[in-house]
């Protein structure tokens, strides 16, 4: 294409948000460029790191054998004892719950009422799914019981989704440009947005396009920026993804006039272990999480419980228990288990890289994790008399909130609270690792970008964690990526259709 030629559509990112916008645009006959800050090794944004979940609406495992597991084999379809159907408005009263009911409804009624259609969608590109048997479901009589909403990922995980939206778009000929990062938008004399200043391997250009559509992640690998926003110490937490998620898109629109939006105080972090490296290991990815808190109990170095392990299920506490380990002593907690237990832990506690000591008494198990011994002596004394009497012995079943609670302790324990009495006891250490950030640009019902009257910013549209709006304190698991795919989609159709129409 020659310098002065204009693409249709220009969209920055290249991971689900942006690749699913890309897809989108090219379906309206556009000629679409994706450029990408990350080399062609590192591509992906935080989509990579994911475990490729979505949460979406369907109505069981036989609705999904329709059209979304169409090629599950015969061995896995035997193998689901249940996969509860997930209503609209089952959906949309856990977003609303876990968001404290401040999620945007408009954004929150397109996110859920285009779920299953955009699923179909990016099945008819061969993205392909399967049930979460390693994560999401717990083995009873030999079958496989899921639960918590978030049921399906995509095969490969969050690498196998980013691999296969970008053959997708390679067979809708796309262009995907490497190590081009978003500097600035550039807009003619009336404000309409009309292409991107971007540093590449030749330095900078200016690359003019009829629609730009910005998914390039939010502010999380930016320390200045989380320290500004969430407070003192978060330089010190860990990202659990990219390194290029510096909020680009959205310092870039701020600076043209668009109007911040959301959680900008709250972000998604979870339980990490300590010995994770700064950013996301393409590797281990997100194995560092650790996810089966719900099952055992967390306490501080102090040796004090400081959360509710049994709040709800793991998908919808997880996203916000990060920042109350950050909270704590050292930025460190110590996830504890005993032998009633500790085999049902997810995958992710058996990888090699992890932070771990056993013993057969709990004095031991202090001692070696560094954790006030008399302190924790004293939090599993307590905790224990507070259990409910034979409580493992009442059909223990951590795939339903079983209402088994502790009684009188100031932090409770709500579901599946079992004595911590049965050597081994194992433990495991974590700190904070943010995921990605809640705050972010407003778009109306059309994903065009606001600006601070309000009015849609001409040629310029978002998706994905530079939107803000829709997630506050916390947000349901599963959630980030159908939302990058759903308002990428829609935010790639709309753009496409501008540019063809100018």
């Amino acid at each position: 294409m020659a310098a002065d030629e204009a693409w249709d559509v220009i969209v920055v990112g290249a991971g689900n948000a942006a690749l699913c916008a890309a897809l989108s645009a090219a379906e309206q006959g556009s000629r679409v460029l994706v450029l990408e800050k990350a080399t062609i090794e590192d591509r992906g944004g935080n989509s990579t790191f994911t475990a490729g979940g979505f949460r979406f609406c369907h109505d069981g495992v036989e609705d999904l054998r329709q059209d979304i597991l169409d090629d599950m084999t015969e061995g896995e379809y035997d193998s689901i004892g249940n996969l509860p159907p997930l209503s609209e408005e089952t959906f949309m009263e856990v977003l609303m719950r876990v968001t404290e009911h401040n999620a945007d409804e408009d954004l929150a009624n397109i996110l859920i009422g285009q779920s299953r259609e955009t699923m179909r969608w990016m099945r008819s590109h061969k993205i392909r799914f399967i049930p979460m048997f390693g994560r999401q479901s717990f083995k009873i009589e030999g079958k496989h019981h899921f639960y918590g909403g978030v049921n399906i990922e995509a095969v490969g995980g969050g690498w196998g989704l980013v691999d296969m939206l970008v053959q997708a778009c390679e067979r809708m000929g796309i262009t995907i440009r490497y190590e081009t990062g978003l500097r600035e938008l550039i807009q003619d004399r009336k404000g309409a947005v009309i292409g991107v200043r971007a540093f590449g391997p030749d330095g900078y250009e200016d690359i003019m396009g009829k629609a730009v559509v910005l998914a390039c992640g939010g502010f999380e690998s930016n320390p200045e920026m989380r320290v500004r926003y969430f407070g003192p110490g978060w330089e010190l937490c860990r990202v659990r993804g990219t390194q290029h998620n510096t909020g680009d898109g959205i310092n870039a629109a701020l600076g043209i006039g668009a109007r911040p939006h959301g959680g900008w105080s709250s972000c998604h972090a979870v339980q990490w272990d300590i010995s994770a490296p700064p950013y996301g290991d393409r590797v281990v990815l997100d194995n560092f999480q650790k996810h089966s808190y719900p099952i055992g109990v967390v306490v501080n170095m102090d040796g004090k419980r400081f959360l509710d392990e049994g709040a709800d299920y793991r998908n919808h506490t997880y996203a916000k228990y990060g920042k109350e380990v950050m909270k704590q002593p050292g930025r460190a907690a110590v996830q504890i288990f005993d032998a009633k237990t500790h085999d049902n832990v997810r995958d992710e506690y058996r990888i090699r890289e992890v932070t771990k000591a056993s013993s057969d008494t709990l004095e031991g198990l202090a001692e070696q994790l560094d954790i006030d011994v008399e302190g924790l002596k004293k939090t599993i004394a307590e905790f224990n008399a507070a259990c409910q009497p034979n409580a493992f012995e009442s059909e223990y079943n951590p795939s339903i909130l079983d209402g088994v609670c502790t009684k009188g302790l100031e932090v409770p324990k709500s579901n599946w609270a079992l004595p911590i009495d049965t050597p081994p006891y194992h433990g495991y250490v974590v700190t904070c690792g943010i995921t990605f950030t809640f705050g972010g640009l407003k778009i109306d019902t059309d994903a065009r970008v606001l600006d601070l009257t309000d009015k849609p910013i001409p040629g310029l549209y978002a998706a994905g964690e530079l939107v803000g709006g829709l997630f506050y304190q916390n947000y349901p698991g599963g959630t980030g990526l159908l939302n990058g795919s759903v308002f990428g989609r829609l935010a790639g159709k709309n753009a496409g259709q501008l540019s063809k129409a100018s």
